[in-house]
């Protein structure tokens, strides 16, 4: 059941406050922390990649290890990302590494011994059996700048796998006889590219077909890198507010600020860890317990951790975070860590990272 009254999304592992950032945990975990280091950064779900997960380390495998939740650790909700971005990333941008038909993904990775099909049934299959408390379904994911002919071609393929997979989900739970307060939620993805016709198209079909919640498909940046403001506000036109939508992919601090001001409520990327890793951390410019602080005009700034004038720095990164690592450590001694190349510095680095983000959708929410 979803409750955004109080902007809150009720799971069976749990309640999901909005706007949240949820991390990437392709794999079943985020890059040098642990499960008690997230917990610590006040992260309240995660996303993990039913398309990488079903090859490493095997379905079979997560099954066995006792599904996703058991497996990591992870005490809170999980999301399963269905695998339709990765098509996109991968086979249409390499077609030697597989194929896309309406039947789904025909793919064989460098170095498999098999190829893989991951249709829409399959995907959610493979998502229920690892415990996701929010189902993605199969989409067929497409560039802002792909013709209009395949475009259209993929907004018919994604509503024709939603229709499926909202199928093989009721199915599946009927045949469990999984009652309604323990059933996860299902989202379905709006594609359309760069086409606001294609975009309503997909939009009012989905809704016809009826899901717990949506995502904006497609990347959400152009080829400079800027945010496609307009098509997302358009696509969270198209849907009802009553409706949470993701922002798929989303995750530089301005463009989840944003999208956020547009409504949209959750949020996922590689992007604040990845920066943690190699040496971008993010800065507030304001306290948060300035009445006055808020997110206008230069609300943050970059540290670099690579700087030489921080060499012999005993200030924490920031002076406005709570997290372990700048309630316990200077500047100069993460940089010391960074050029050792040590790994004590990824974890702190990505700690202070994830923490900022929880700290924007913290203030975000009462941000007038």
């Amino acid at each position: 059941m979803i409750n955004l009254n109080n902007s809150k999304l009720e799971l069976t592992q749990g309640e999901i406050q909005t706007p949240v950032f949820l991390p990437d945990a392709t794999f079943g975990y985020v890059r040098a922390v642990s499960p008690q280091d997230l917990i610590a950064c006040r992260i309240e779900a995660l996303v993990m990649n039913t398309f990488h997960l079903m090859q490493k380390p095997g379905s079979s495998t997560v099954q066995s290890l006792g599904g996703l939740h058991k497996m990591s650790a992870w005490p809170r909700p999980i999301i399963t990302d269905s695998g339709g971005f990765q098509a996109y990333s991968l086979i249409r941008q390499n077609p030697s590494f597989g194929s896309i038909s309406d039947k789904g993904l025909s793919f064989q990775p460098e170095g498999a011994k098999r190829k893989f099909l991951l249709t829409p049934e399959k995907s959610i299959q493979l998502q229920l059996s690892f415990g996701s408390d929010i189902v993605i379904c199969l989409d067929d994911c497409t560039h802002v700048d792909t013709s209009h002919d395949q475009q259209s071609q993929a907004v018919a393929r994604t509503v024709a796998w939603a229709k499926r997979s909202r199928i093989e989900f009721d199915r599946l739970l009927d045949e469990k006889r999984v009652e309604p307060q323990e059933r996860p939620l299902l989202f379905a993805v709006v594609q359309g590219g760069g086409t606001k016709a294609l975009r309503r198209e997909c939009a009012e079909q989905l809704l016809k077909i009826g899901f717990d919640g949506y995502g904006y498909g497609g990347w959400p940046l152009d080829n400079q890198g800027n945010l496609l403001e307009d098509m997302l506000v358009y696509t969270r036109e198209l849907i009802p507010p009553s409706f949470a939508l993701h922002a798929l992919g989303v995750g530089h601090p301005y463009n989840v600020l944003a999208c956020a001001k547009m409504g949209y409520s959750l949020f996922d990327s590689a992007m604040p860890t990845r920066d943690a890793r190699h040496g971008r951390l993010y800065t507030f410019t304001t306290s948060p317990d300035d009445p006055q602080a808020g997110l206008q005009d230069n609300w943050m700034k970059y540290y670099y951790v690579n700087d030489d004038k921080y060499i012999k720095d005993n200030q924490p990164i920031s002076m406005h975070c709570d997290c372990p690592t700048c309630q316990n450590f200077s500047r100069g001694y993460i940089r010391h860590l960074y050029k050792q190349n040590d790994s004590l510095y990824l974890r702190l680095a990505t700690i202070h990272n994830l923490r900022f983000m929880t700290q924007l959708t913290e203030r975000m929410r009462f941000s007038p």
